[in-house]
């Protein structure tokens, strides 16, 4: 397979709980010339095929792009196979040696600042990998993106607080429009900062299920946002001259970024602009026979007036949506203070009643036998469907569930560092799970900086403004019954 986006991308037998594991295909056209008795087709293992006709032809190598595999509901969308062709780390060293970029839609730009912005999830993931410490992973990842020839590099504490603090308003809106029309979809709210989820609810469920999905977006599509709007200003320059890159655990956060939701008619430029991983990071390493531990350190930018630095949040490591928005809510709806506490569920209809489901846990708030609140956390496509199945029927008892599309969430994202020779990817979440407990706590309540943003740029908490810089809407896709989704 020919791959124009990186080699650390290889399509493996595929593994999906919809669709049962099968041989990713493309279907190859064969010129032949018509025939009244017909022709026999034989293939030989060197890739070459006879028609009976006494001349052999050479197969056609297909190529299969990072946008094709992401945006698979059965198989691609002509559309979405252009999406993300700018997604590569060959892509964000050729824009760091040459100072130009062309867009998505073809403008060629002259880049003025080169702005790098980190998520933990990926920073751990290196962490474990090259035996480092949290803090001395981000020091030397900005030293390596600074001898790479960017100009800022940049934590994402300060977007993920909004997003969180967004989230926490949306639901209790939610929750008394619920109060007032039971019948309305607005719970349960489900979490929307995880692309793989959003994309299979678009082209799978629909208009069915999107209007529960919450409307706050992702940190990084927030960061985004500050970069192109906010920053551009501070820096006097033009969004378009600003090529902003983010480092996340997933390939999905690439097609994330190249949606044209997140396009702006007005500044004629995306909010990101590349979106690199953690295993390209590593292969970016190799290429130079470098470790991480032999770069030099420098610290992080500070652009906002914030504390740098990589943070985490109370709750799961995909940034515990589930927890800030529950201990808000209580305190806010029912006057309590509480400190989540899980139960792993068991016997559901994926899980036999003997072992409990690590990647689908509930918590509640009771008061005098009566629930208040029931959240949920569920990780991975297999807990995804049940969820879906049980909203189809009527039966959610959830207020709110954090969703994610890979098992144990956003530390095990699909482009961490694979585990190293005799570990297991159990094991490796469980170190990258006790590394993310050891990081300073982030308070977005307390986050000063995020109290200057949302004063000064955006104009207060639950502005118009605020609404529509933090916010974004989803759109349910046409499935299109082509060869490959064709269930013969």
């Amino acid at each position: 397979m020919a791959s124009r986006f990186s080699g650390a991308l290889q399509l493996t037998d595929l593994d999906d709980f919809i669709t049962p594991s099968q041989e990713c295909i493309k279907p190859v056209k064969i010129e032949k010339t018509k025939s009244k008795t017909g022709a026999k087709i034989k293939i030989g293992e060197d890739g070459y095929f006879d028609l009976s006709t006494g001349t052999e032809q050479k197969l056609q190598k297909v190529e299969i792009t990072l946008a094709d595999c992401l945006a698979c509901s059965g198989c691609i969308t002509s559309a979405e196979s252009v999406l993300v062709t700018k997604q590569s780390q060959e892509e964000l060293l050729r824009v760091l040696s040459e100072r130009k970029y062309t867009d998505s839609h073809g403008v060629s730009r002259d880049v003025g600042l080169v702005v790098i912005s980190l998520s933990p999830q990926p920073i751990l993931s290196l962490a474990a990998r090259y035996k480092l410490s949290p803090d001395d992973t981000t020091k030397k990842l900005a030293g390596f993106f600074k001898q790479l020839g960017a100009d800022l590099v940049l934590d994402m504490t300060v977007a993920e607080d909004l997003s969180l603090l967004e989230a926490q308003q949306e639901f209790i809106e939610r929750y008394n429009n619920h109060q007032d029309d039971p019948s309305g979809k607005h719970l349960p709210m489900l979490a929307s900062s995880c692309p793989g989820w959003v994309c299979y609810a678009e082209k799978t469920h629909g208009n069915f299920i999107l209007p529960y999905i919450s409307s706050t977006k992702s940190p990084q599509q927030i960061m985004g946002s500050l970069v192109k709007q906010q920053l551009c200003r501070q820096r006097e320059l033009s969004a378009g001259s600003i090529y902003h890159v983010t480092v996340m655990p997933c390939y999905d956060k690439k097609l994330e970024a190249s949606r044209e939701d997140f396009y702006s008619d007005v500044l004629a430029c995306h909010d990101v602009d590349c979106v690199i991983t953690a295993i390209e990071l590593e292969q970016m390493l190799s290429n130079r026979d470098l470790s991480l531990a032999d770069v030099n350190g420098v610290e992080l930018d500070r652009v906002w007036g914030e504390e740098a630095g990589i943070r985490r949040h109370v709750g799961s490591g995909s940034g515990g949506y589930a927890d800030h928005v529950l201990m808000y809510a209580a305190r806010q709806l029912f006057g309590e203070e509480v400190q989540p506490v899980y139960k792993n569920l068991r016997g559901t209809e994926y899980y036999p009643a003997s072992r409990r489901n690590p990647d689908f846990r509930e918590v509640t708030l009771e008061r005098e036998g009566t629930v208040l609140l029931r959240f949920a956390i569920a990780n991975g496509f297999r807990n995804i469907q049940n969820l879906v199945q049980k909203l189809k029927r009527g039966k959610s008892p959830y207020h709110y569930v954090e969703v994610m599309a890979c098992p144990s969430g956003c530390l095990n994202g699909g482009a961490q560092v694979r585990p190293s020779q005799g570990e297991s990817t159990k094991e490796r979440v469980g170190e990258l799970e006790t590394l993310y407990r050891g990081l300073s706590l982030a308070e977005p309540e307390r986050n000063a900086a995020v109290a200057r943003l949302y004063s000064e740029w955006l104009g207060g908490a639950g502005s118009d403004k605020a609404a529509a810089i933090l916010h974004t809407k989803y759109h349910e896709l046409e499935k299109q019954d082509i060869a490959l989704n064709i269930k013969w």
